[in-house]
């Protein structure tokens, strides 16, 4: 499991003293100024974060660093990452998206039906995107209790049963 967990997004800059645009991937949107400093996906450059107030689709922000309009437009599509440590534990039915992304999943009967590339979320639910051999196409599985009832992460592996005619 990967030590750092995205957080949130840079996707331009709100007005022309500096502040950046800022989603957050977190479940309460406000909390992601307590994880700061927050990193890049590396983990090598650190920035403090400041949110301003909030904005369609997420925050106005002040990131460290950033002091320019210019400066915040080239941080577009910046991903802020936290370390897993400065987070809260999740219940044993939640998961950081981080965690999921490359585990085998297979069906009910054991046989391997691919391996999570992402974890995708487009309002309504959150939709594993699976990928393997056998595959022509990346298949969307609901993230759902009645489709996916096991999540092992020490094993590395989910057990699905997906709708019929799905794979």
């Amino acid at each position: 499991m990967s030590d750092l967990i995205c957080v949130g997004a840079v996707s331009g800059s709100f007005g022309v003293r500096g502040e950046i645009r800022l989603k957050s991937f977190c479940a309460i949107p406000e909390d992601i100024e307590q994880y700061s400093p927050l990193t890049d996906e590396v983990g090598d450059k650190s920035y403090s974060l400041t949110l301003t107030r909030a904005i369609k689709n997420g925050f106005a922000a002040r990131l460290g660093g950033v002091e320019t309009k210019e400066q915040a437009d080239a941080a577009r599509g910046l991903r802020l990452f936290a370390r897993r440590d400065q987070l809260p534990s999740l219940p044993d039915d939640e998961f950081y998206h981080a965690d999921l992304i490359g585990l085998e999943v297979y069906d009910t009967g054991g046989a391997l039906l691919g391996r999570v590339k992402s974890v995708l979320n487009h309002g309504a639910a959150d939709l594993l995107e699976i990928h393997g051999p056998g595959l022509k196409a990346t298949v969307l599985l609901p993230f759902t209790l009645a489709v996916v009832p096991t999540v092992d992460l020490a094993q590395g592996r989910i057990v699905a049963d997906p709708p019929e005619g799905l794979f």
